[in-house]
């Protein structure tokens, strides 16, 4: 590809390269003749430093934010951003053969994007997916799959937007992360709807505060077609603030939102609500109990309608989910007593979970988890709070240690819980055997909360994976306790 096509965003003077772009990268060990190579200025390392490292490697040019004085630079504001329009401009802008819709937030994103998919698919439309539980491309998961990143990096993302295109789909529906957002990894991709699910403290490691990581979040909202805010969530207003285009709200309870919920009824089979909107009314029932599960599905149902999808067909696509890998997800046993996992690894969505599992007057409930290594450290005290209070019985536990020490991760948990009576607190470093004796501990009416794993079959220790399913760890356990008897 010449350097003008990739370039054709750019209103500076590009220097003369006569030859074809071989290739993009930002990885200086990626380097080969003839590609480009765009300097990053990371947090940890400022890719600018080896600027000469790649010309002399062949590099047909280098994108720098700084004036470096070397006869291949092409200077930009944001080489970040300039990262994500070259990687469009690559695989031949395949995003504008798609209708995109992007959703954020702390909490929710997984589960609205999988029942907007749903909707979709339900009218006949071929969707992508693109998000923490799995990349699908027309239904099928996508051999690029995305599980490193919630959203991918820009050659990679542009990569699956090309797939889609090239497979006949029509929509992508994608999770776009606040670390995504803070770097540019969506920059020039024009949203055709944008969702707000909510916020509460998560990824401050990255962020450093409450406030870059708001910020980070509204940065989706300003360029999308239209907008749909949780306006439950108090920082719905903040969101919309420089939209310049339409904004489309939902709500559990206030009347003035353009989609609510009517008669919400809830059990540990699901929730059922009448979606009221436009003058029309639906009966929908989710397999996922939960407040949260509704304003999930209000999302999705506010998100397809105003994308022109009918209203009622909507509906009963949500009737009709068949629910989102680790969200809540009960595991099937023969047990007098429930056990569930959830993804649940924020302050606020365990408290969520746990408050929808209380309200189903359980006769003790159990929650065992554990918190991230290398991550957000001031979230752990406030999740060992929020378990104390709200479950009977509480395992602590490790969950992605990665390079941190486990006790110290989990003493870091007990903090939040030391005012409360330790008989009900236990504290056991390895996952699975924490499980077993959880198993072992339930009897008729409890019900167990796995939380913080969801979805993922693997825990991370050090910088490498161990194979951990926790469907598996649970069926292995009874096994093996029924084995003994």
């Amino acid at each position: 590809m010449h350097i003008k096509a990739l370039f054709d965003w750019y209103d500076g003077t590009l220097p003369p390269i006569g030859s074809e772009i071989t290739g993009i990268t930002d990885d200086i060990n990626k380097v080969k003749p003839g590609c480009g190579f765009v300097c990053i200025h990371g947090r940890r390392f400022d890719g600018h430093n080896l600027a000469r490292d790649a010309i002399e490697k062949g590099a047909a040019f280098v994108v720098v934010q700084r004036d470096l004085g070397l006869p291949k630079q092409i200077i930009v504001l944001d080489s970040r951003a300039a990262l994500s329009l070259i990687c469009a401009a690559w695989h031949g802008y395949p995003a504008k053969q798609l209708k995109i819709i992007g959703i954020t937030g702390t909490n929710g994103k997984t589960s609205t994007a999988f029942l907007l998919r749903d909707i979709i698919e339900s009218a006949g439309e071929k969707v992508g997916l693109i998000g923490t539980v799995r990349t699908e491309i027309c239904g099928e998961a996508s051999e690029q799959d995305s599980q490193s990143f919630t959203t991918p990096e820009p050659f990679k993302l542009q990569s699956l937007f090309k797939s889609m295109a090239d497979s006949g789909c029509t929509y992508c529906v994608i999770e776009v992360s606040s670390q995504a957002l803070a770097q540019r990894r969506t920059a020039g991709i024009a949203f055709d709807a944008a969702v707000f699910t909510n916020l509460s403290q998560d990824h401050l490691d990255y962020h450093g505060s409450m406030r870059e990581y708001k910020a980070a979040k509204r940065c989706l909202f300003p360029s999308a077609a239209f907008c749909v805010m949780n306006i439950d969530d108090p920082h719905s207003a903040y969101m919309s603030l420089g939209s310049l285009r339409r904004t489309v709200s939902y709500s559990l309870g206030r009347d003035e939102a353009d989609y609510t919920a009517k008669s919400l009824e809830q059990s540990l089979d699901g929730v059922r609500f009448n979606a009221v909107a436009m003058g029309k009314i639906a009966r929908l029932r989710l397999r996922t109990p939960g407040h949260f599960s509704a304003h999930n599905a209000l999302a999705a149902l506010a998100t397809a309608a105003e994308l022109g999808f009918d209203f009622n067909s909507a509906a009963q696509a949500l009737s009709d989910s068949r629910g989102i890998p680790g969200r809540l997800e009960r595991v099937e046993t023969d047990t007098p007593y429930r056990v569930y996992i959830d993804y649940a690894h924020t302050p606020d969505a365990l408290e969520n979970v746990l408050t929808t599992l209380r309200e189903c007057n359980p006769e003790r409930l159990f929650v065992l988890f554990g918190c991230g290594g290398d991550r957000d450290k001031e979230k752990r005290p406030l999740m060992g709070k929020i378990a104390a209070e709200l479950a009977d019985i509480v395992y602590v536990t490790s969950d992605n240690p990665r390079t941190e020490d486990q006790d110290a991760i989990i003493e870091e948990i007990m903090a939040g819980v030391a005012r409360k009576l330790r008989k009900d607190v236990r504290k056991e470093r390895d996952r699975v055997q924490a499980i077993a004796q959880a198993l072992t501990e339930a009897r008729e009416g409890d019900i167990i909360l796995l939380a913080g794993k969801g979805h993922e079959d693997y825990q991370i220790l050090g910088t490498g994976k161990i194979s951990m399913d926790e469907r598996v760890v649970v069926q292995e356990a009874l096994a093996k306790a029924a084995g003994a008897e």
